[in-house]
């Protein structure tokens, strides 16, 4: 039976760091779908849905109707997009004006938390219908033994039933969890060591910084772990270690006398957080980076007061910020350092991320170009959610190659994450009120997920710049004005299975308002796709 919205939010209120990751698994291909309607590019799509699964989960306590989960998060995601096209001055946790909610006394879930909670959770649904049931009432809905059979007996009977058979399933095929002991999570401590910003192109082909990759390097175990954030979340932390005293490291003092005697640098919004804290009497003491859910990265400082220690959940990029101002340790969960860290060497530590960064957009040019792939790849975008996740983990799950006129995309890992994207965009000027039909061949081979040949055109908002605004039909409650930046028109193609050269065609009107245009094809999931005599004419 699966467990419905309102109940995966109660128990994530409660502290069951579990139940939110099911929500962020649930919810995650409708956000993101939304937030490429709003955006149009599916990369600030990514970025969109990370930020707003951290505001929600930051948020919960003040969600008034748990049931309507998914509704709430189209707002937030509605927000986040708005804020994003605003670009306002960077601040201290600024998009969270309303006091920060403390996580659960043992904090973020830890891989090894989730992986437990996966195999309960299998266990429980090969367990008999009865016994399910009562599992399920007595330990997730907490009623007592009295309401979940006709006597108490009968329900304790159930119970002890169900345990054994749990027991013996995962003994059976998860030896190494029993016994369960009740543990802190184990934590590596590692040195921000670097934050560098890598610069994209807006569609109007001045350049603008995308993201900054963060690297936490773990000195002793030889290896680093990068971090692709976003500009406003990560360039406070650039600015920090771009200014700090020559031969220090943040979360790393290297000297011995006072503060004083370090030489003056600029006063930043970290060091008054600092100065608030030590006037009521309180520390920072740590910053913890871990997972709400996949490709969701959040951060848990920790705070020391009068009133004792507090765990405040806040995003990663303002939480190393604070870490790297007030030189406090941080730390990564070991079984999230096993899986994400590669091993370096030496002391240039970007070098081992340098092909792992996020493909740059080349920004649209006046008209598509080296359609025969004649000189490879060159002038062709490669994104997806796969490139764009923030960890880097799931960078090299697809391969991209060109030759002989034919470009493939394949996954390289049996159970890829998110799709690969593979297209090119230019602006709509010379295309201005025409028909327009792309052409193109595409096979396929075990594509088991979807793969898809896609054209979009995004317009421009009207009134010079002014948010357009869209009325939704008359109704007996009054209903807010949604305001978009732009409009997109999406029209694709859907491939899957295995199937021979098939030629496609795709046509749509340009608007005299359009910005700019693209095709790609996407591919997600196991399988592989080719495409090649890719055509854009016009049509009339």
């Amino acid at each position: 039976m699966e467990i419905c919205d309102g109940d995966l939010v109660r128990q994530a209120r409660a502290g069951d760091a579990a139940a939110f990751r099911l929500l962020v698994e649930r919810h995650w291909p409708s956000a993101r779908a939304r937030a490429t309607r709003l955006c149009g590019r599916a990369d600030d799509a990514d970025d969109i849905v990370q930020e707003a699964f951290l505001r929600a989960f930051m948020a919960l306590d003040r969600l008034r109707d748990p049931d309507r989960f998914g509704a709430w998060l189209d707002g937030i995601i509605r927000n986040v997009h708005r804020a994003a096209g605003r670009q306002e001055p960077l601040m201290l946790l600024a998009e969270w004006p309303e006091g920060l909610h403390p996580v659960s006394a043992l904090g973020l879930p830890s891989a090894d938390d989730l992986d437990r909670a996966e195999v309960l959770r299998a266990a429980v649904a090969d367990l008999p219908d009865g016994q399910r049931r009562a599992v399920e009432l007595y330990y997730y809905a907490d009623l007592p033994a009295a309401q979940i059979a006709g006597s108490p007996g009968a329900a304790k009977a159930s119970l002890h039933k169900a345990r054994r058979r749990l027991r013996t399933h995962i003994t059976a095929h998860r030896p190494d969890l029993i016994p369960v002991t009740s543990r802190r999570t184990a934590m590596t401590t590692v040195r921000i060591a670097c934050a560098e910003p890598h610069t994209d192109t807006r569609p109007d082909g001045s350049p603008a910084i995308g993201h900054i990759l963060v690297v936490l390097a773990d000195d002793p175990g030889h290896r680093a772990m990068g971090l692709w954030l976003r500009t406003r979340q990560g360039m406070a932390l650039w600015r920090i270690l771009g200014r700090l005293p020559r031969g220090s490291e943040a979360g790393q003092p290297q000297h011995d006398g006072p503060a004083a005697d370090l030489p003056a640098r600029e006063y930043s919004p970290e060091d008054l957080a600092g100065q608030l804290l030590a006037a009521a009497g309180g520390s920072l003491t740590g910053v913890d980076i871990d997972e709400l859910g996949p490709n969701v990265l959040a951060a848990r400082i920790e705070v020391t007061g009068p009133a004792g220690t507090r765990q405040v959940t806040a995003p990663p990029g303002s939480a190393l910020a604070l870490a790297a101002a007030l030189e406090v340790p941080v730390r990564v969960p070991d079984a999230l350092m096993d899986r994400l860290a590669i091993p370096v060497t030496g002391h240039d530590l970007l070098r081992p991320f340098a092909d792992r960064i996020p493909a740059r957009r080349s920004g649209p040019r006046s008209a598509p170009q080296n359609l025969a792939f004649a000189d490879g790849l060159d002038g062709w975008l490669i994104r997806g959610r796969s490139r764009a996740e923030v960890t880097g983990a799931h960078g090299n799950d697809y391969a991209v190659t060109a030759a002989d006129g034919t470009a493939a995309l394949s996954a390289a890992v049996p159970q890829p994450f998110g799709d690969i994207c593979l297209g090119q965009e230019w602006l709509a000027d010379d295309y201005h009120g025409a028909t327009v039909t792309l052409r193109a061949e595409v096979r396929s081979q075990d594509v088991s997920g979807d793969a898809e040949l896609s054209l979009d055109i995004v317009s421009q908002p009207q009134s010079h710049g002014q948010d357009r605004e869209i009325h939704p039909p008359p109704s007996d409650q009054a209903q807010p004005v949604q305001r978009v930046h732009r409009d997109r028109q999406h029209l694709s193609e859907t491939i899957t299975g295995t199937r021979g050269w098939t030629r496609y065609q795709i046509t749509g009107r340009v608007p005299a308002d359009a910005e700019h245009m693209g095709f790609e094809i996407t591919l997600a999931g196991p399988g592989r796709v080719w495409l090649r005599n890719v055509e854009l004419a016009r049509t009339s």
